[in-house]
């Protein structure tokens, strides 16, 4: 059977929340060694930092946390996609959307003599 070595008080004190909330760290051998702790945190909403080289190297959080702040995102994301639409749909004057439409469908010949004309306007 291994020897497994517990933590120091000073150890387990460090592995405390810090007065201003921030989350719990846990070295990696200490995670390992005390993952059923570590676990519990994790699924009671905290967020647990897991260190290595006292260096943080990634976070256990619960698959709830994940699960909203990955959705967070997704929405997020589609509500600002249907903003931008509504936002061009109200800019482009029919004229303005007859003419996207043709330069989308122009062919590359039409494009540059459609560049030329207008480098000469300019100047």
């Amino acid at each position: 059977m291994r020897n497994v070595r517990r933590s120091t008080p000073s150890e387990a004190h460090s592995i405390r929340r810090d007065t201003r909330g921030a989350p719990a760290r846990f070295t990696a051998t200490q995670a390992k060694n005390e993952f059923g702790r570590v676990l519990e945190m994790a699924l009671h909403g905290d967020a647990v930092v897991i260190t290595k080289h006292d260096a943080p190297k990634a976070i256990l959080i619960s698959v709830d946390q994940f699960n909203r702040l990955t959705h967070a995102t997704e929405s997020t994301l589609d509500t600002l996609s249907l903003e931008f639409d509504a936002l061009l749909a109200g800019m482009q004057s029919p004229k303005s959307s007859a003419a996207m439409k043709a330069a989308f469908a122009a062919s590359p010949a039409e494009l540059g003599k459609a560049a030329v004309i207008a480098a000469r306007k300019r100047g």
